[in-house]
């Protein structure tokens, strides 16, 4: 059975492993220890808009996240999620963890009153689409950034 649940400090070790994976995958391989250190730190502050999920095997190994940030929204008083981050370990892809993942932080935006989650994936992202387009309606926007450092 698999267990979605908030991120706890005994969670460091598994929520590393995969999010080293993640950082190799989408081009970034040398995030500094310190940089990390710093995003879980922000992960376990409850006054920071910051949250991770996790999934749970049997064992308690974590094999997916989820990184959420909440924030406010112009045109509403309700809050939104921005779901940041996505990632399911490749040994345990196409069992469905992604879609159970997907449903348990859908209930969280229920019962916390956001009024939406969103995210991006990219163009080339096709394992991912397939689960995204069976639960979310496509929006066609364009992404423009400027990064400043």
């Amino acid at each position: 059975m698999i267990d979605i649940q908030h991120a706890k400090p005994r969670h460091r070790t598994g929520w590393e492993r995969l999010w080293r994976q993640n950082i190799i995958q989408f081009g970034a391989p040398d995030m500094p220890d310190d940089v990390i250190d710093g995003l879980w730190q922000r992960i376990l502050d409850p006054d920071h808009p910051m949250q991770a999920w996790l999934a749970l095997d049997d064992d308690q190994s974590v094999i997916g996240l989820a990184h959420l940030i909440i924030h406010p929204h112009t045109f509403t008083l309700r809050n939104v999620a921005y779901l940041e981050d996505f990632w399911v370990s490749p040994d345990h892809r196409s069992r469905g963890i992604g879609g159970l993942m997907m449903d348990a932080l859908q209930e969280q935006a229920k019962q916390n009153n956001w009024l939406r989650l969103y995210w991006l994936t990219a163009r080339d992202n096709h394992g991912a689409q397939r689960l995204y387009d069976r639960l979310a309606k496509r929006v066609d926007s364009v992404l423009y950034k400027i990064d400043v450092a």
